[in-house]
């Protein structure tokens, strides 16, 4: 599995979303500290908001593999400066949260996230769920097992693999005794 960086301003949904994707009870915590888990890395807001701590951010992204750029779906404004996301030397990826919030509006925080240079956006909605498979399976590498997916081939297995039957009898792999020659 890939790692991932999560950057975005405060209560954007950064620590929810690492919640959830490593499966824990939501509970609401204030990040503090960049917190190094095994697939995801969670950062406070105040890091991308200022820049005498941005810093530590850019170092942080040198260890991951993919950064996410997070912006709530209910943020007044965008953190994010257009064309940020090309000095990452890594593949950024936007991750819209709190999509299921009343006031909601997807479309302004889906440009923003392509005014910034995100090319992938995943809509989250971390406390059902929503939208989690679809980061999951953006930061599997080969051979990663996910339960999900691997139903999903065995079902199109299934489906590619059914031939229609005929009535003979499948041949027997069992070989007659053959017989020896006396010298």
């Amino acid at each position: 599995m890939r790692k991932m960086i999560l950057m975005g301003r405060v209560a954007s949904g950064k620590t929810t979303l690492t919640q959830a994707l490593r499966s824990e009870t939501i509970h609401y915590h204030k990040t503090q500290y960049i917190n190094n888990y095994d697939v995801v890395v969670d950062t406070p807001g105040e890091y991308a908001e200022q820049r005498t701590l941005a810093h530590a951010l850019a170092l942080y992204a040198y260890e991951c593999d993919v950064v996410g750029f997070l912006i709530a779906a209910n943020e007044p404004y965008s953190l994010f400066e257009p064309g940020c996301a090309a000095c990452a030397n890594r593949p950024v990826i936007g991750i819209i949260t709190k999509v299921n919030a009343p006031d909601a509006n997807l479309v302004a925080t889906e440009n923003w996230l392509r005014i910034a240079g995100v090319k992938d956006i995943f809509h989250v909605d971390s406390v059902t769920g929503e939208g989690l498979a679809e980061i999951f399976e953006y930061l599997a590498e080969e051979g990663d097992q996910l339960p999900w997916l691997a139903q999903k081939r065995q079902k199109e297995q299934k489906d590619c693999g059914k031939q229609p039957q005929n009535n003979k009898k499948p041949k027997s792999s069992a070989q007659k005794p053959q017989k020896t020659a006396k010298k």
